[in-house]
């Protein structure tokens, strides 16, 4: 890992989207910015789209981020819902690619471990515990931004830990390219 580097968390939604932003400087995460785009009073899901490009992208010019970590859609009831979460989590990824941020992906639950000890944890907790980690506050308008924020501090965890992370996608390739004798 780089000794500074800048990571842009993204909490996709089609109606709010948050964003969190920190710094790590040594083996240590700073607080740089968190907030959320209002989608709500937006005509239909193309305008929804266009603004999240684009005011992700503002962001990404803000802040120069070296790397972007997402919140990944999860599987739920209505197909409908996690088609959206998708479209939103695409149109947030073309606006890092654009600008050659790599991506990495996390499942809420795994933010939420990394951040609380807890997968199920509320929006509360999660922005109780990032307070004391980052040392801010974090006003009751920014609950919304908590989940980004605590995306870009599992991104950070998981960069720094020396344990890999076997759950990744495409690790039964890495593990058969590092392991090739026991593949028959």
């Amino acid at each position: 890992m780089k000794d500074n580097v800048t990571i842009l968390g993204i909490d996709p939604g089609t109606n709010i989207l948050g964003f969190g932003v920190i710094r790590i400087e040594g083996r240590k995460a700073h607080y740089i910015d968190m907030g959320v785009v209002d989608l709500r009073k937006e005509e239909d899901a193309y305008s929804k789209l266009r603004r999240i490009f684009s005011e992700i992208g503002a962001v990404c010019d803000r802040y120069s981020p070296d790397e972007m970590a997402l919140e990944s859609p999860f599987y739920g009831k209505n197909a409908q819902v996690v088609l959206k979460l998708g479209r939103a989590q695409g149109a947030a990824m073309l606006a890092a690619v654009t600008r050659g941020i790599p991506i990495t992906e996390y499942a809420p639950r795994k933010a939420k471990v990394a951040v609380t000890g807890n997968g199920a944890a509320s929006k509360v907790q999660v922005s109780t515990i990032l307070q004391r980690i980052l040392g801010i506050n974090i006003e009751e308008k920014h609950l919304d931004a908590t989940d980004a924020l605590a995306i870009a501090m599992c991104h950070f965890y998981q960069m720094t830990s020396p344990i890999p992370d076997t759950g990744k996608a495409g690790s039964w390739e890495k593990f058969i390219a590092d392991n090739p004798g026991r593949v028959k």
